[in-house]
């Protein structure tokens, strides 16, 4: 319930209320985690950079051997969502699953695929807004590894979340808020939700694609580092650099850029070039989404 309000979901063509929507046990998104999935950000009514998740929602498809899987009306199931729930900031989920198909592991190649549009209220962005996040990130250095693209495409987000979950498990007990895992070489990659940078002598570093998903977010960032004149360099980076770095800080859609208080034991922290990025963050939102 949101304000005696029942939300509702887009469920395959139909709104249905949150404590009704269902799919099959024979889908191959609860089966297998056969699926693609878009989290997002509306703002003032819109959903934040849309064009860019639709793509690659898109991609992810491809990648899973579904291209067509993408209904053609997925942005009117997105409107219809938010204008029954009567949400213009919300925080916005679009699921795609291969659908219901035989229990064998191979997919057949038809595909009849279940959609979901999933909502909840967030609190307003921009310049106006405050962060969804209370206080910096704690975060931990974590056993599980990241991946590696040569076994599971890092470009494709799907519902197989195992290897973040395993990350999130460990912080048990810990108080921190992420998990950072390394790839495979022990170099740092990403968090289990979340991309990571850090300011390096003036510079903003970032892991390099290949060892992470492409994150939104991540990309936006770089793009207005880049406008703002910082140099912006993607490698291969140890920890302790990191732990070591002037500034460091997450980005994903929900938090958006959010400063690294603590590195394990060591202190990180944001500064000036975090304090800028996220009011340029701000201000693209406020222009776009606003009309500010």
């Amino acid at each position: 319930m949101r304000g005696g309000l029942t939300i509702q979901y887009h469920v395959d063509g139909e709104l249905i209320d949150r404590g009704e929507a269902t799919v099959s046990v024979d889908d191959r998104g609860f089966r297998y985690g056969d699926g693609a999935f878009e989290t997002c950000r509306v703002y003032g009514g819109r959903v934040f950079l849309w064009d860019r998740h639709r793509s690659r929602l898109r991609r992810t498809c491809e990648a899973l051997g579904m291209a067509d899987a993408v209904p053609e009306d997925i942005d009117d199931r997105i409107d219809e969502t938010l204008a029954a729930n009567g949400l213009s900031e919300a925080y916005l989920r679009v699921s795609v699953t291969r659908g219901v198909q035989p229990g064998k592991l191979t997919p057949d190649e038809r595909v009849d695929p279940t959609v979901v549009v999933y909502v909840d209220s967030l609190q307003r962005g921009g310049t106006a807004g405050d962060p969804v996040w209370d206080a910096p990130a704690a975060v931990e250095r974590v056993r599980t590894r990241r991946v590696p693209d040569a076994a599971l495409p890092a470009g494709a987000k799907t519902h197989n979340y195992l290897n973040g979950i395993l990350a999130r498990l460990e912080l048990r007990g810990r108080d921190a808020d992420e998990a950072l895992m390394c790839d495979t070489d022990g170099c740092a990659a990403e968090g289990a939700t979340s991309n990571v940078f850090f300011v390096e002598d003036g510079a903003l570093r970032t892991p390099e694609l290949g060892s992470v998903l492409p994150g939104i977010t991540r990309e936006t960032t770089i793009e207005l580092a880049e406008r703002a004149g910082l140099t912006v360099e993607t490698g291969r980076y140890a920890v302790e650099r990191i732990c070591d770095a002037d500034e460091a800080f997450l980005t994903n859609t929900t938090w958006e850029i959010r400063p690294i208080a603590r590195l394990g034991e060591r202190e990180v922290g944001g500064g000036p070039v975090t304090g800028a990025l996220r009011a340029a963050y701000d201000e693209l939102v406020e222009r776009r989404c606003y009309g500010g």
